[in-house]
């Protein structure tokens, strides 16, 4: 019989207090955060185009992070060690389509739109090992470090996003509207910006991404040079 998370021997205590310190790391700064190993970078760069496209997936994150998290720990006890990632991927995707169901019926013409982006959420919350580190954490740490995680994520997102849209699309737009996204306001002559949208959507976003990530390591060497423990 497969060992399962609810089952520790008394022997190795010392050695899963010593790991579950090696995970508690800074939420932002520590070899744990989504900017230290940034496994969601294509995310960021799909959902930050337009301010509309960034809140919708922020909810997604939130949403697949949090009730995710929520089940794994409740079920922990019950779930085998081995052969654990088919599982997770298949209730981080379950709650995924969920998702979606529900923001087809209030916005289904956002949802051709974002489809794609949000498919990626559960793929990035398995790659970011946050199952693996809240095996050691109670119901109440475990669920807080999955808001805690998906809302870096989801500022980071939106943060790009009030930087790209207005240079890229001279418009800054939310979720809503019988078109699906309504815009706060907009370029009369779309057109006269069609060569800078091009910029912006493609190595522009790269090239802000590696400007912040520049600025992080430079603040982050001093701060945790090892990846201290909190």
């Amino acid at each position: 019989m497969s060992q399962v998370y609810g089952d520790r021997p008394e022997g190795n205590t010392v050695k899963s207090s010593t790991v579950s310190q090696y995970y508690r790391t800074h939420i932002f700064w520590g070899r744990h955060s989504p900017l230290a190993s940034l496994f969601c970078g294509g995310l960021i760069v799909m959902a930050s185009a337009r301010l509309s496209y960034a809140v919708t997936v922020a909810g997604a994150l939130f949403w697949v992070y949090d009730f995710s998290m929520l089940i794994f720990i409740v079920s922990k006890p019950v779930l085998p060690q081995k052969g654990l990632s088919p599982i997770l991927m298949f209730l981080t995707s379950l709650l995924g389509s969920f998702y979606l169901f529900l923001l087809w019926f209030m916005n289904p013409i956002l949802v051709l739109g974002t489809v794609y982006i949000i498919l990626l959420v559960p793929g990035c919350c398995i790659a970011s090992g946050i199952f693996e580190r809240a095996k050691f954490y109670d119901m109440g740490e475990a669920v807080s470090l999955a808001c805690r995680e998906a809302g870096i994520i989801a500022l980071l997102i939106v943060g790009m996003a009030l930087i790209r849209e207005p240079i890229g699309c001279a418009a800054l737009s939310l979720p809503g509207g019988v078109q699906g996204i309504m815009e706060i306001f907009g370029a009369k002559d779309a057109a006269v910006f069609f060569p800078i949208r091009i910029i912006a959507g493609s190595a522009g976003a790269l090239i802000l991404m590696g400007y912040g990530l520049s600025i992080y390591a430079h603040f982050r060497r001093p701060l945790f040079p090892a990846g201290d423990i909190e």
